[in-house]
């Protein structure tokens, strides 16, 4: 969305989504004015107009996005020892040993007002001692801000919240937990681990680590493709067996070759 208002600057402030066609298409990502109305991404598009009717609805200009994804990822690379780019918008840095010659916090900052000067983009980032805190964090810190959790004090930041907060939890897992009376972490935190087990599995095992601060900081640096795809969406239904084995050919066409 940032990459959209930085095109289309006189649409700030105003409900923007963007996506594919009202009939076919899902929600891309969208402003913080649309959200206010319960719109969000991978969300059919008709739903999300029928939640935010007045929304000014444009579509993605992908060219866009993966520009400015590798114009940040080189800076990162250019400032950081260690990162991990999770999604075309997303990265994890390490900044373990730079304490030593330089304050960690005022360097992140520095990077991120660095990062947004050279691109134009608003960078929202947390800073701590778990990746996943440092994602909640940034969350939190939306939109265009910096969020601190000192080592230490990651219950301070944790318990408070919602359960919903927490990465990986879902409507069902949400409902799961609220129905045996479960609303914030810190009521996870206090929760015998062994009944959340039994209610979520070892999904109930890491609920209970996370609540209580503990997670991993390592960064993953390299894997391996598994798949490919590339993909397309008719604004209507389509029938004729010549035009699909076209398209198909079309799609094929557009892999690389092993």
């Amino acid at each position: 969305m940032s990459v959209e208002l930085l095109l289309r600057p006189e649409l700030k402030g105003k409900p923007v989504i963007v996506g594919g066609s009202a009939n076919r298409g899902v929600v891309s990502t969208c402003s913080y004015e649309a959200r206010k109305f319960g719109v969000h991404s991978a969300m059919p598009m008709a739903t999300a107009m029928k939640l935010c009717p007045q929304a000014i609805v444009l579509k993605g200009t992908y060219q866009q996005y993966s520009y400015y994804s590798k114009k940040v990822t080189d800076i990162i690379a250019s400032k950081v020892p260690l990162f991990q780019k999770a999604s075309i918008d997303e990265f994890y840095c390490d900044l373990t040993g730079m304490d030593r010659f330089f304050n960690v916090s005022q360097y992140t900052q520095q990077l991120r007002t660095f990062i947004t000067k050279e691109t134009g983009l608003p960078i929202s980032c947390g800073l701590s001692s778990a990746k996943f805190i440092s994602k909640m964090a940034t969350n939190e810190a939306k939109p265009n801000g910096f969020l601190k959790i000192p080592h230490g004090k990651e219950k301070d930041f944790l318990w408070p919240l919602g359960i919903e907060k927490i990465n990986g939890v879902g409507k069902q897992t949400e409902q799961r937990l609220r129905s045996i009376g479960l609303h914030t972490i810190k009521d996870i935190a206090q929760t015998p681990v062994e009944i959340l087990e039994k209610k979520l599995g070892k999904w109930g095992l890491e609920l209970w680590q996370k609540a209580h601060g503990l997670g991993s900081a390592e960064l993953t640096t390299e894997w391996n493709q598994k798949s490919m795809s590339h993909e397309t969406t008719f604004h209507e239904n389509q029938t004729n067996i010549e035009f699909l084995h076209s398209q198909l050919v079309r799609l094929t066409e557009k892999m690389p070759t092993i």
